[in-house]
């Protein structure tokens, strides 16, 4: 049973493999052309799925940073808006607009 479930494993793994070496765009693959990374992974299944994932797949860009100050996030809900819950309020006490 053990081993089974080791043989799926890396069936998935390398399906998973050479589905990302199919669906990277050209310009993203790192090293080597696409299609050389597409007949080493289907080639050699674990050793070729190993070597795409640290050598060949697209790294992907990670921004540091706090996003800008002026950008508000919108509010998810009426009770997420302040200005919504001061007009609430000022309704609420019977104020007048102004």
């Amino acid at each position: 049973m053990a081993g089974v479930l080791i043989g799926l494993a890396l069936l998935a793994f390398w399906l998973f493999s050479l589905f990302d070496v199919i669906t990277t765009p050209e310009e993203e693959v790192r090293h080597s052309p696409k299609a050389v990374w597409l007949i080493i992974v289907a080639a050699v299944p674990l050793v070729g799925g190993a070597f795409w994932m640290m050598r060949g797949r697209p790294r992907t860009v990670v921004t540091a940073g706090p996003p800008p100050a002026e950008s508000r996030p919108a509010p998810k809900g009426p009770d997420d808006d302040p200005d919504f819950l001061q007009e609430l309020d000022r309704r609420l006490r019977g104020e007048s607009e102004a």
